[in-house]
């Protein structure tokens, strides 16, 4: 009687990970020359996965395996670049309250040649923007396509 009521307990406060209902179990071990282990050091790299069993496994039973490169020279660009915008668009939030400013505080002649030094800045500003969108147009075409262009001849 005792047994029976402490498999009962056990079953009810049961903790921990629940069993899976097919385990695996099965191990195999292979020997790779380094020949063999560097190709395969390779490949694991470039798939992106974090864990050589799922990826061994992947390649065994065919599955399709998506490759993520990143870029760091890209990134670095990407992200000066969106900085540089956001510095853009604070000025631009900006501009207005100092025109306000500008004429509130500050008599009709002096408004006019401080809004003037304003309007050549701001056009200093445009050039650099067309330059900023220029060199990014080439980063693209040069950098970026060419890169898609390697990849996909090299059947990547």
């Amino acid at each position: 009687m005792r047994m029976e009521e402490n498999s009962k307990r056990r079953t009810r406060r049961s903790t921990g990970r629940k069993p899976k209902t097919d385990p695996a179990v099965f191990r195999y071990g292979i020997k790779l020359t380094s020949e063999e282990n560097g190709n395969f050091k390779l490949l694991f790299e470039k798939s992106g996965m974090k864990q050589r069993a799922r990826f061994i496994k992947a390649m065994i039973f065919g599955r399709e395996m998506k490759v993520v490169r990143i870029d760091k020279a890209a990134m670095d660009y990407y992200i000066r670049l969106t900085n540089f915008y956001h510095q853009f668009q604070a000025i631009g939030n900006n501009y207005n309250q100092t025109v306000k400013a500008v004429k509130s505080n500050f008599g009709e002649k002096r408004a006019f040649a401080l809004l003037r030094n304003l309007e050549k800045a701001t056009i200093d500003l445009v050039v650099l923007s067309k330059r900023i969108i220029m060199l990014t147009r080439e980063f693209e075409e040069e950098y970026l396509i060419k890169r898609k262009k390697e990849e996909q001849q090299n059947g990547g």
